[in-house]
């Protein structure tokens, strides 16, 4: 575990990546089996291995949310073919749980999802990323929790997604924010919006499901059309290949080709969540 991730993350990593034979009981005591040289990895284990046992249920939510996503597609699939089944794996997802639907390692706890989203919060208020004259697009809203946390740092906030049923669950949590926007919109472009309409877009976990639907060079075009000048772009977790470097290779190409400027090349500023933090300006 020399990436450092927390007994939670590994948690979620095991749910995505092993087959659903191996329960959580058996899982926790093949865990325990595991000794590692590092002592702080020999303690995380024994936390994976302690909410496994505790929490065999959240185990199996975990699998069930995560495995109702895809994460692969076909050779033959075309990019909206790919788009259109990512949405409605979404909607399979959201109706499992829909804390843990846009945060798997919340496992499914609001009180966790909110604890992530406050720390994302606090890392752009930092980067004076926020700004009660601003505009911002948030894509890939999901159940509209930036919505929630940023409304009274924007003047207008747009949340957009390609899922129904995430973008029916954020409405009716974001009914009384007069500022906030919401869309459910193709996936493919960001066509429902004007030129230079936008002085912030944010960007949570939406852009790996781009980069699998072979759409992320397209929406960094999009994205370049509809900021101002000057103005902001927040990435946070460009895909889920597992190469920091392959990722900051692809956005330095992409900010490039549209005159964007990359301000934070990928850091790990997070303690609740391992997401990778891109900040683009032009």
């Amino acid at each position: 575990m020399a990436d450092g991730i927390c007994a939670e993350g590994v948690l979620v990593r095991l749910a995505l990546h092993l087959p659903p034979t191996i329960g959580a009981a058996e899982l926790a005591e093949v865990v325990l089996k595991v000794r590692p040289a590092d002592t702080g990895d020999a303690a995380r284990l024994r936390k994976v291995a302690g909410l496994l046992r505790c929490k065999p249920d959240v185990f199996a939510m975990l699998r069930a949310t995560g495995g109702a996503v895809r994460h692969e597609r076909n050779e033959d699939e075309t990019n909206a073919a790919v788009v259109m089944l990512l949405a409605s794996s979404f909607d399979a997802a959201a109706a499992i749980s829909g804390a843990a639907s846009v945060q798997l390692a919340s496992f499914g706890d609001e009180e966790r999802l909110t604890a992530t989203t406050n720390e994302i919060v606090a890392w752009l208020e930092a980067r004076e990323f926020t700004g009660r004259e601003r505009s911002i697009l948030d894509i890939g809203c999901g159940i509209g929790r930036f919505e929630r946390a940023l409304c009274k740092s924007f003047k207008r906030m747009v949340g957009i997604d390609i899922s129904s049923r995430m973008i029916s669950i954020a409405s009716e949590q974001c009914a009384a924010l007069g500022n906030v926007e919401l869309r459910q919109t193709s996936g493919l472009d960001l066509a429902d919006f004007d030129d230079a309409s936008f002085d912030c877009v944010l960007a949570v976990d939406s852009f790996p499901y781009l980069v699998l639907a072979g759409m992320a060079e397209r929406h960094f075009e999009e994205i370049a059309r509809v900021l101002k000048r000057p103005g902001w772009l927040a990435l946070l977790n460009y895909s889920y290949r597992g190469s920091l470097f392959s990722d900051r290779d692809d956005i330095g190409r992409l900010a490039q080709a549209h005159q964007l400027r990359v301000l934070i090349d990928g850091e790990k500023p997070f303690r609740s969540w391992d997401g990778n933090a891109f900040l683009l300006a032009r």
